[in-house]
Order: C-alpha cells, then structure tokens, then sequence
C-alpha cells in the first residue's frame, strides 16, 4: 500500500512539472477553435486582445476577429481586408492585453494607446532640437 501510495504521488509530481513547464496556457470559452497560427502555435495565454501597434489591428481571441479603424469607425471582420493581405501577422510585432477583457475596445484605445503616442512624439522631438 505505501509503494502504491508513493507511485502515485511521484506521478502527480511529474505531470505537475510537465504541465508547469509547457508555458502560457490561454482559457478562452470555444476551446475548440484554437488561437490564430501567429499567436504562440501550441501554446495558451489567459489574455482577450493581441494589438499590433505597427498596423492599429486588434485581435479578439474569444470571438475570433479582427478590429481595426476604418474611416474613424472601429470594425469586427472574420478576416483583414485586402489592404491588410501583405501583412505577416507571424513576423509582425504584437503587444498581449492583459488587463482588458471588456467588449468595447476603442474605449480602451483612447485610454491607453493615444496617450502612449503622445509622449513618444513629444520626446522624439525634443531629441532632434
């Protein structure tokens, strides 16, 4: 009986570092769709929104679209546009949105990416006088 009591708790302390060290593992509510190619193949994060500051897309990883700005108007599609077809969402830099989980997203822009522009432009140009 102790030799049984020990096998077993040699086994739950393997799978806990074996699950411990496969990384970030994203919870979402459709467990069946996995994440997007770019976004950490085989792995999960516990985040909503994956931003890329290059293009000013957003990615909602539990409804599984896109949102972007469009003639000042934010937008949800299944897929980009053909003006964002050239861009490789695999080699493009994105930013995780850890602390946001609600579903209005320009709200959150404003709050946070419009004033992070603004300090960056303020100090660039205080550089180049």
């Amino acid at each position: 009986m102790k030799k049984r009591n020990y096998a077993i708790a040699l086994l739950l302390i393997i799978s806990a570092l074996a699950v411990q060290s496969c990384g970030p593992i994203v919870i979402s509510s459709r467990p069946d769709i996995p994440p997007p190619p770019w976004f950490y193949p085989n792995r999960v994060e516990n985040v909503r929104y994956v931003y890329f500051p290059e293009f000013m897309i957003y990615y909602d990883l539990t409804l599984r679209n896109y949102i972007y700005r469009n003639n000042n108007v934010w937008v949800r599609v299944n897929v980009l546009p053909p003006r964002y077809r050239t861009i490789n969402l695999n080699r493009s830099r994105f930013v995780r949105i850890k602390s946001y989980r609600g579903d209005n997203i320009s709200k959150y822009h404003r709050e946070n990416n419009t004033t992070r522009r603004r300090t960056n432009t303020s100090s660039t140009r205080g550089r180049r006088n």
